[in-house]
């Protein structure tokens, strides 16, 4: 496992995750995103992209494609198979290894002129940005504090949340082995650590928020997460 002083951590994390939006791109520029695609063969399509552009053949976690009524579903969920239709929505989270760190991304699409779907996803950067502006803002937050702030702006927004956390620690491939799979790793109810604090091996703690907005009415979510402190 690599290891380093944190400024070569933070670098090495931001190559990660730019190595991860790059893939992104390409998978809109190859036109990947269409009607009559299903999500195991989008999933297998950029697991494929992955390999052809940065080596890659590790992911951290399972690799998430989910369309339509799908993307309600939580990250712990195993729906059936499912193709994009005419007019749709789809995200992807994808975990990809660069180099022994993690990256973790996610975003969503939007297939049509559904407007409803279009404000979910336009929703989705402007909620994650005014949540990172509080985080940015608030030294001193606890795990659960920052979830209560985020869940409050969702609401706000009209939207719901589709997950029980809002995001988790990042690092050294594999983070969870390092620091355990426990409530202290993840930006929840009940972790009422600070954030800013130093993780189980000594290294200053680097999280992803995450958001799953959904609307259960219309029967879609959407999902976006990043780097949240670095």
């Amino acid at each position: 496992m690599t290891t380093g002083t944190d400024p070569d951590r933070i670098q090495a994390l931001r190559e990660a995750e730019a190595k991860a939006a790059q893939l992104f791109d390409e998978i809109v520029a190859r036109g990947l995103i269409a009607p009559g695609r299903g999500e195991r063969e989008l999933s297998d399509q950029v697991r494929d992209l992955a390999n052809e552009m940065f080596g890659v053949r590790k992911f951290w976690h399972k690799r998430i494609v989910r369309s339509g009524v799908n993307t309600l579903e939580p990250y712990r969920s195993n729906p059936p198979d499912r193709r994009l239709a005419e007019d749709d929505i789809l995200f992807f989270d994808f975990g990809p290894i660069f180099e022994d760190w993690e990256a973790d991304f996610g975003r969503t699409y939007v297939v049509g002129e559904d407007p409803a779907k279009h404000r979910i996803a336009a929703d989705l950067p402007r909620l994650w940005n005014l949540g990172r502006e509080y985080f940015r803002n608030n030294p001193d937050l606890t795990g659960t504090e920052f979830f209560d702030h985020v869940l409050g702006l969702i609401a706000d927004a009209g939207w719901g949340h589709g997950a029980s956390h809002a995001g988790h620690l990042v690092g050294e491939f594999p983070h969870e082995r390092i620091n355990g799979d426990e409530i202290d790793c993840y930006i929840t109810a009940g972790n009422d650590q600070p954030m800013r604090r130093p993780d189980a091996a000594g290294n200053p703690c680097h999280w992803i928020l995450e958001i799953h907005l959904t609307d259960v009415e219309r029967g879609f979510g959407a999902f976006y997460e990043q780097l949240l402190d670095i």
